[in-house]
């Protein structure tokens, strides 16, 4: 008899045979699999498990990096939301950046996409040539930008050439420079929504358009009551996941601007990383970690619930 899956033949008409093992399983399977599983089992225990569980453990604690630490229970949260006014600023800052960020994302990786759909001449080029800043380092873009940026950079001198002024001081204003680091980080992540959506695109029949063509559906109309529609899961997927991502900015405001001017570009990982690494409070830094956890993971849960609503997965 053989059994598929297992590889073994055995002789029904041998008394002396040994039972076959179940179907589908074979002896061994099990720690074969355990072996194949345990490094990542460790690595998942050591990175991440054992980190969240030390982080909420610390927040409760007022732990400098030297000396003993001492139980104080909510302080640390009662201090942020209370008596703190830095943390108040980077979480209006975190906010700002998220509501500027995701749509102006969202919009130019969607319409580039949209752009490249076409069978036009060197798609596959501008798909690359649009991805590399987001493989590119980004600690040498933002270097890259804060030139740019500068005054008398090249924005500024492109300014007092075709308009006889100077550009606003991006980085040394508390107004303008919030809007810069956003539109740096636009800059930096928008390739990867943009293959998200451009296979999105390739993935709808053309011959549902069509349809709606011949019904009298001009371009805009295919594109909101066709397409769209069946793009819905695709942008859930890149909302969710640049939302994330938007509510961990670090690099960009701390290359940039380094928090400043004030405090206007700090952002709640930015504080995080000042009250921890520069400030020696670990205990705080773990209660700023944890409520950024909170606010990622309600806000998500909220993104999923909301779902049901406009995502359509059946095609």
């Amino acid at each position: 008899m053989a059994l598929t899956g297992a590889v073994r033949v055995t002789d029904a008409t041998d008394p002396t045979a040994s039972p076959a093992p179940p179907r589908g399983t074979r002896r061994g399977d099990g720690r074969a699999a355990s072996a194949f599983l345990l490094p990542g089992a460790i690595g998942f225990v050591a990175f991440t498990a054992f980190p969240i569980v030390a982080s909420l453990v610390m927040s409760f604690f007022d732990w400098p990096v030297l000396g003993d630490p001492s139980f104080v229970g909510f302080q640390n949260f009662v201090e942020l939301f209370t008596t703190d006014p830095v943390f108040k600023t980077a979480l209006l800052n975190t906010a700002v950046f998220v509501l500027l960020y995701v749509p102006i994302n969202i919009v130019v990786s969607m319409g580039l996409a949209v752009w490249i759909s076409p069978r036009i001449i060197g798609r596959r080029y501008y798909r690359v040539l649009f991805f590399v800043p987001a493989v590119t380092p980004m600690v040498g873009n933002a270097v890259v930008f804060g030139l740019l940026y500068t005054p008398r950079g090249l924005i500024d001198s492109t300014f007092q050439t075709l308009f006889g002024v100077s550009a606003p001081n991006f980085l040394g204003s508390s107004s303008w420079a919030l809007p810069a680091v956003v539109l740096m980080s636009v800059w930096q992540g928008f390739g990867y929504n943009l293959l998200v959506f451009s296979a999105a695109l390739d993935a709808v029949p053309p011959s549902l358009t069509e349809a709606a063509a011949i019904d009298g559906a001009g371009p805009v109309r295919q594109f909101f009551s066709v397409v769209l529609p069946l793009m819905s899961p695709s942008l859930f997927f890149a909302t969710v996941l640049t939302l994330i991502s938007s509510f961990q900015v670090f690099v960009q405001p701390y290359i940039l601007t380094g928090g400043g001017p004030g405090n206007s570009t700090t952002t709640l990982v930015m504080y995080l990383y000042q009250s921890g690494f520069q400030n020696f409070r670990l205990g705080f830094a773990s209660a700023i970690a944890w409520v950024l956890f909170v606010i990622i993971m309600a806000l998500t849960a909220i993104q999923f619930l909301g779902q049901k609503k406009w995502v359509h997965y059946d095609q």
